[in-house]
């Protein structure tokens, strides 16, 4: 399963012909596989890795950082399930350090973030801070260079 698992991770279109000739099983044994991983849970959805800069021109991305109070009973759980339920958000996640939860944002525009987090986020009950940033550039992302710019070979001559 562990390597069904990586070879799927590193490319979920792979055939499952491909991934039998890779693991040494039958087609059928890696579809049963795979369907059991999806009805587990353990594999929860497919997804494309875009260089969004050529794909899309408007769209912006924000990491909010929350200071939250935990809730009796829940923790941080239930903060954690009201914010991913806004449509702009496409990642949240639980973090140690300076703050609490990690909050990915997309959206058209600077002021729609904004206004995201000053109208529905500062909100939320049990919310203390955000800080946003915004993402000026992805250089790599689930192991994919996103931006893979042609060095230049000369070397430098000095005079």
């Amino acid at each position: 399963m562990d390597t069904l698992i990586k070879l799927l991770k590193q490319n979920s279109r792979l055939s499952d012909a491909q991934l039998a000739a890779m693991t040494g099983k039958t087609e059928a044994e890696i579809k049963a596989a795979i369907e059991q991983l999806e009805a587990d849970g353990v594999i929860k959805g497919y997804s494309v890795i875009l260089d969004e800069e050529k794909a899309e021109k408007d769209v912006v991305t924000a990491i909010i950082e929350l200071k939250v109070t935990p809730q009796a009973g829940c923790g941080f759980d239930q903060i954690a399930k009201t914010i991913m339920m806004y449509e702009e958000v496409s990642a949240v996640t639980l973090m140690s350090g300076g703050y609490d939860l990690a909050v990915t944002v997309t959206s058209s525009s600077l002021k729609d973030i904004a206004l995201f987090v000053a109208q529905r986020l500062s909100g939320i009950d049990g919310v203390l801070s955000t800080t946003t940033h915004f993402v000026l550039k992805r250089y790599k992302e689930k192991g994919f260079i996103i931006d893979e710019e042609e060095t230049d070979e000369r070397q430098f001559v000095s005079p």
